[in-house]
């Protein structure tokens, strides 16, 4: 049996409902994850795939952290991460990265790609390990001293992808990282996600609202809808069989070039 890198247990999110909110006294509470149990074995790729408002991308980042969780547990390597500080967390960052959906928000404009590939591991832009990082990603040593606004969309996202795994880390957050990009370009990065993951022992989950890229990609996919979890099962059984009416509305909204199939 594959050890168990993420296990959560009952995980609950919640906001103050600004929308409900009294005159006098705190706002309610709305609940954004209903209670959500499951396991990420090491080394695996998970798929978590909802429409918009379902919670998906509010679950990732509570896995990293970026959210705190109102209740239930997160544990990462056999470690309560749940309610841990930012100070207490900081150990583990390098070993729980995130990459994000518009690489141009997220890539400081001012700096090269040398200078944000090497940030955070206190690198110099012409350190080998930055120029390894770019190669892995396909990306030739030289953008190092390019800007962000210098390349392509599917250039940035790869700047974001080596970012990430500079870091070496055990745990990779994507978040709609694909949704931005042409088919082509598409394409290009989910095949370097897929030799990553099996180069370097990654465990990866995959937040998309597209099961024709999960596919691609996952072995896994949990499908979630109101902030729980209706379906989780493997890819190919939940393609072949679903189990939840849902599931199968995100299925039959997948465009298909020959009308007569249906999923």
């Amino acid at each position: 049996m594959v050890e168990a890198l993420f296990r959560i247990e009952d995980l609950r999110v919640d906001v103050p409902d600004m929308t409900r909110k009294p005159l006098f006294g705190a706002a309610p509470r709305l609940e954004i994850l209903k209670g959500l149990s499951f396991d990420i074995p090491r080394g695996t790729v998970l798929g978590i795939v909802g429409g918009s408002g379902s919670g998906k991308t509010t679950l990732g980042r509570a896995l990293v952290r970026l959210i705190k969780p109102s209740g239930g547990a997160i544990a990462f390597d056999g470690k309560d991460i749940t309610h841990l500080s930012d100070e207490a967390m900081r150990p583990l960052r390098r070993r729980i990265q995130m990459i994000f959906q518009d690489p141009m928000s997220s890539l400081n404009p001012r700096l090269t790609v040398g200078r944000i590939v090497g940030a955070a591991l206190g690198l110099r832009s012409g350190d080998r390990r930055v120029s390894e990082a770019l190669e892995q990603v396909g990306l030739p040593a030289a953008f190092v001293r390019r800007y962000p606004h210098e390349l392509s969309g599917g250039q940035r996202q790869r700047i974001g992808i080596a970012r990430a795994i500079a870091m070496r880390p055990d745990f990779i957050l994507a978040d709609e990282i694909v949704s931005g990009l042409d088919v082509s370009s598409q394409a290009q990065v989910l095949n370097l996600l897929q030799g990553l993951v099996k180069e370097l022992g990654l465990t990866l989950a995959f937040i998309s609202h597209d099961l024709s890229v999960i596919r691609r990609l996952c072995g896994r996919v949990i499908v979630m809808q109101a902030g729980a979890i209706v379906e989780d099962a493997p890819t190919e059984a939940l393609f072949e069989k679903p189990a939840h009416p849902y599931t199968r509305e995100l299925l039959d909204a997948i465009p298909s070039p020959d009308p007569s199939i249906r999923w």
